[in-house]
């Protein structure tokens, strides 16, 4: 895994009043278990991803309790597995990503949230919006509000988002709706403390199973059912909720002495909104603030009473809202309205001509938080507040940005993402470059994983990205208009997710003639090296008996070929043969190599032992002769290795600088294998590092030394 928490695992035994120090996740899973969910499940995906390692590494204690934990096939599968809370007082939670995986999910959660719930139900949500997010820039907050789901948005402190999971279970059972929980990437990687509360078994669990079936027409999502149960969301449901986000004070107010302004904030931006006010004198560290704060722990739905209360007698009052469209700040605009408070100036993205402090789009990092601010407390004037102080506070601190800008001397380069040293997967994508420089480009239908680095320079391969496991999906329509055949890669990952059945089926179904590529790394490695059914090791609670090469024959495909990822030279002839042969219908290369974070970490403690106990061992390394390199950088430009680099030529006579290998070479032979293949400079070199050597290896190394004298 990308990180093990069995060390960490022993803090979900804390009892009663003690005290936990940790992160965030292992946090949440804390709470969980305080809360008494009787099963978990999920998807990997940042910046939850490792909710499910923590899980999978905490099974003897969900096991002591009877949790049932379930490691899903895709998102679509996780949210399917919450239907058993619709019929029984079971508490559920699952965790994927979002907003890829709610899309994914969409059908299961809008029937789920139809049904409603008897058990409680908590959908935590990794919110990957901004600047660092690896997905499509979208929020959760329409889903919620399109299905009717509750919103939670903790402020990012440990005792909130553990004392809101708790609630989200209880708010959900309170409204029979689903909740969902999302956490920003800071809210899981935070650190922090909570007192504890012990664990509860639930009521009915692995260890005191259900005694029968239950049965409900009413609950069944087909009329005239379905009308029953809009009218009891609108008339029953949400009424229930927004008493009990009242009752319990889920929304937290921060008051200050500057009455006459205020601030609404989500609450996952409580943080951000307070260091800015602290950089500008009005805050301190400790979360006490001069200006009122509403804190949105939930954003949907909203409590018009408390809205209206906060913002009644204030002359101006900001929303901080991160990401478009500005779903709060309209709301609480119309809420505003209908109610007759007339009088405050709502300032945010919009809200007329010269009310836009905040962007409309974009991650509200501390330097927008702190111009928004400081913008907004321009607009506002309030009393006991020297503008001319935040105005100087402001440029003081934009003077240090500048001067830091200026010590660097130039703008960092730009450094965009790409594939790991050794990569089992950079390979085929040489090989692909190859094949195009001799057949032609083509259409190439890229997928989501790390292979989807290979859209970038240098390989500039895949023209389209439309979802994980849609790579062949979305090319059904290209493949017959484009006159040739084109490619599709896929990841393994992909493929098990939702590549088989609308990717791989249906072509066979529709007889299409495409080539798919599956790079078979052995495990879902851009979310953390999680197993996947096709993995070469499988822990003891998984099957071990399923290979992509078996399901694509299960489902009608012939032209299979399985081909080493390392081998260039025969992945492109593999991928002429293809794109050339006569036979009609899908042809499948599986390209095997397994993802080299995973190898890496497997060997090296393996390397490690042998070497302290003496025992041999051969490394391979490979070099660049710096007398037969021509310098032309073909190599690096095939392979963009970031082990493949440049350094000053020796020769003093020559200028051009030569090719390298750092000492971050792990061996894979990729470099050799572009050489070879594209016909390139004979500059590279193998070399077998032994140690620990036997008397054979040192009279092996005489003979070759005497050898070299002779010839010399």
């Amino acid at each position: 895994m990308e990180r093990s928490f069995r060390q960490e695992v022993g803090k979900l035994r804390l009892g009663e009043g003690a005290v936990f120090h940790g992160e965030g996740i292992l946090a949440v899973t804390k709470a969980l278990l305080q809360s008494g969910v009787a099963y978990v499940g999920g998807y990997q995906g940042a910046p939850v991803s490792h909710l499910l390692d923590v899980l999978n590494d905490a099974r003897e204690v969900l096991d002591e309790l009877g949790v049932h934990v379930e490691t899903n096939a895709s998102e679509a599968g996780a949210a399917a597995m919450l239907g058993a809370s619709i019929n029984y007082p079971l508490r559920g939670a699952v965790a994927f990503k979002s907003t890829v995986g709610t899309n994914v999910a969409a059908d299961a959660l809008s029937n789920l949230a139809s049904a409603g719930v008897r058990g409680g139900v908590l959908v935590v949500l990794g919110e990957d919006y901004g600047e660092g997010s690896s997905i499509i820039q979208e929020r959760s907050h329409a889903f919620a509000m399109k299905s009717q789901m509750w919103l939670l948005d903790p402020r990012p402190q440990l005792a909130k988002i553990v004392e809101l999971v708790g609630r989200g279970f209880e708010l959900s059972e309170a409204s029979n709706t689903p909740v969902l929980l999302e956490l920003r990437i800071r809210a899981c990687h935070l650190h922090g403390s909570f007192t504890t509360r012990a664990n509860r078994a639930p009521p009915i669990s692995t260890k005191r199973p259900l005694t029968g079936p239950d049965f409900d027409f009413g609950r069944i999502c087909l009329p005239p059912a379905t009308y029953v149960q809009e009218r009891h969301k609108v008339e029953v449901r949400w009424p229930a909720a927004v008493q009990f986000i009242r009752a319990h004070r889920l929304n937290e107010r921060f008051d200050g002495d500057l009455a006459e302004i205020g601030i609404i904030c989500q609450g996952g931006l409580y943080n951000a909104t307070l260091r800015a006010l602290e950089l500008l004198g009005l805050a301190d560290s400790c979360g006490g603030t001069r200006v009122p704060v509403y804190c949105l722990n939930v954003t949907y739905p909203l409590v018009p009473e408390e809205v209206v209360d906060f913002c009644r007698d204030r002359r101006a009052v900001l929303i901080v809202e991160e990401g478009q469209p500005a779903f709060l700040e309209e709301a609480i605009l119309a809420l505003l309205r209908r109610h007759d408070v007339h009088g405050v100036r709502v300032l945010g993205k919009g809200g007329g001509p010269g009310s836009a402090v905040l962007p409309l789009a974009g991650e509200y990092t501390g330097a927008v938080m702190l111009h928004g601010l400081a913008r907004f407390l321009e607009l506002a004037a309030p009393a006991g507040v020297d503008p001319a102080r935040i105005g100087a506070t402001l440029r003081a601190l934009t003077a240090v940005k500048q001067r830091a800008a200026a010590l660097l001397g130039a703008p960092v380069p730009t450094r965009p993402p790409g594939f790991c040293i050794g990569c089992p997967e950079r390979p085929v994508f040489a090989a692909m470059k190859l094949a195009e420089r001799e057949r032609g480009r083509c259409h190439v239908s890229a997928d989501i994983g790390c292979h989807t680095f290979a859209t970038l320079p240098p390989f500039n391969l895949g023209n389209t990205v439309l979802g994980y496991g849609l790579g062949l999906a979305s090319n059904s329509a290209v493949q017959p208009l484009s006159g040739r055949r084109s490619v599709t890669v896929m990841g393994d990952g992909g493929f098990w997710h939702n590549g088989l059945n609308t990717g791989v089926a249906n072509a066979v179904f529709n007889r299409d003639d495409g080539v798919l590529v599956i790079l078979k790394n052995g495990y879902s490695s851009a979310t953390g090296t999680q197993e996947l059914p096709s993995s070469p090791r499988h822990s003891p609670h998984k099957s071990a008996a399923m290979s992509i090469e078996g399901a694509l024959r299960g489902v009608g495909v012939h032209w299979i070929r399985n081909v080493d990822a390392y081998r260039v030279a025969r992945m492109r002839r593999t991928l002429d043969e293809a794109l050339s042969t006569a036979e009609p219908g899908l042809k499948v290369i599986v390209a095997d190599g397994e993802c080299q974070l995973e190898r890496q970490r497997r060997l090296r403690p393996e390397t490690a032992r042998q070497l302290a106990a003496g025992q041999r061992r051969v490394r391979v390394r490979y070099g660049v002769d710096e007398d037969t390199c021509t310098g032309d950088r073909a190599c690096i430009r095939l392979s963009a290795c970031p082990s493949l680099t440049i350094k000053d030529n020796p020769d003093p006579l020559r200028r051009e600088p030569v090719t390298t290998v750092t000492d971050g070479c792990v061996g894979c032979g990729l470099c050799g294998e572009n050489a070879h293949a594209a016909i390139l400079c004979p500059s590279f070199y193998r070399v077998e590092i032994v140690h620990n050597p036997r008397w054979y290896d040192r009279a092996l190394e005489r003979l070759r030394t005497g050898f070299r004298r002779l010839l010399s």
